[in-house]
């Protein structure tokens, strides 16, 4: 059966390579069985949200190829389905009030990523029921009672354990400013649009154990996880400022090819031999996680220019040597 694969940026800034190089791997995962590709824009955390974000978002994807089916998904619009979702949890009493600190649950506004994750949580609220929320005087959130952890297979990494209760502990899925947390949305949001194939940065491996629990409270089908590496500066950190000015919108300005960026991030998929401009299409015969190394890859802001740069010799040298 075709699969449904799915694209979920942040409107929290500009996109980067390590964005493009995920949302590369996941298009080419779904088109490359035949399957389709849907675009979910995940605004649920408002305060980093940017105003031009979504909009360069777009061109970004429009110049790279890769392209959705079906109108784009807002998840601030899905809001309702979100709640109804806690109520379910409310009803079976697999969620509990948490009235701990701001700061204990702020980490749960967006996806978490591994350096984030920080201590289990201790279980302080955990004595609670849903039904003590309605005795409390003050804004509290919603944790889910984790019982145990799911295990799962890996697309890429293969069989794949995490133990909650040391990583994380019963976790937020309703912020105490009313607002659903990233680990209900997501689920929520992609049984909605009929995702079957999740492709994402292993950052997210954690959540993974987190979301199979809500499908499995919610009654709904889990879909197959594939987590692979991400692109990190020369520190090993995951790409950011620091690294240099990675971002796709400032490629385009310094005329980097959309296609030299697609054959840069082929190269470092193992598809290419060198770094050749390519389109994404020309890569669905070619592609494979097969060859994607088992480590994050290292780039930084002079790899394109310098790529590209180097294509262009060659080809000059080419036309000097077809002249002579």
């Amino acid at each position: 059966m075709p699969t449904t694969g799915r694209l979920a940026p942040s409107p929290t800034g500009a996109q980067h390579l390590g964005n493009a190089r995920t949302y590369l791997l996941a298009w080419l995962s779904a088109r490359a069985g035949g399957g389709t590709v849907r675009l979910r824009i995940e605004d649920l955390d408002t305060p980093r949200n940017k105003p031009d974000a979504v909009a360069q978002l777009f061109d970004d994807l429009a110049r790279l190829g890769l392209d959705c089916d079906g109108d784009p998904v807002v998840q601030s619009a899905n809001l309702a389905a979100h709640a109804a979702a806690l109520d379910v949890l409310k009803r079976r009493d697999l969620v509990y009030p948490c009235t701990c600190t701001r700061s204990d649950i702020a980490t749960a506004a967006a996806a978490p990523h591994a350096e984030h994750e920080g201590p289990a949580y201790p279980g302080t609220c955990a004595y609670r029921t849903a039904a003590d929320a309605a005795g409390l005087d003050r804004p509290h959130a919603w944790r889910f009672r984790v019982t145990h952890s799911p295990a799962f297979v890996d697309g890429f990494r293969g069989p794949t354990a995490i133990d909650l209760t040391q990583v994380g502990g019963d976790f937020v899925v309703w912020r105490s400013y009313d607002a659903p947390a990233y680990q209900l949305a997501v689920v929520v949001d992609d049984a909605a649009m009929g995702v079957t194939d999740v492709l994402r940065g292993d950052d997210l491996v954690p959540s993974t154990p987190r979301q199979l629990l809500l499908y499995e409270a919610l009654g709904l089908p889990a879909p197959a996880f594939t987590h692979v590496p991400l692109v990190v500066g020369a520190d090993g950190r995951r790409l950011a400022k620091r690294h240099g000015d990675t971002r796709l919108q400032t490629y385009w300005h310094r005329g980097v090819t959309p296609e030299a960026v697609l054959g840069t991030l082929a190269w470092s998929c193992g598809w290419l031999e060198k770094p050749d401009p390519v389109t994404a299409r020309d890569l669905l015969p070619l592609f494979t996680l097969a060859t994607v190394p088992r480590t994050a890859w290292v780039a930084d802001e002079t790899l394109l220019v310098s790529s590209q740069n180097s294509t262009a010799e060659e080809q000059r040298s080419g036309e000097v040597r077809t002249q002579v």
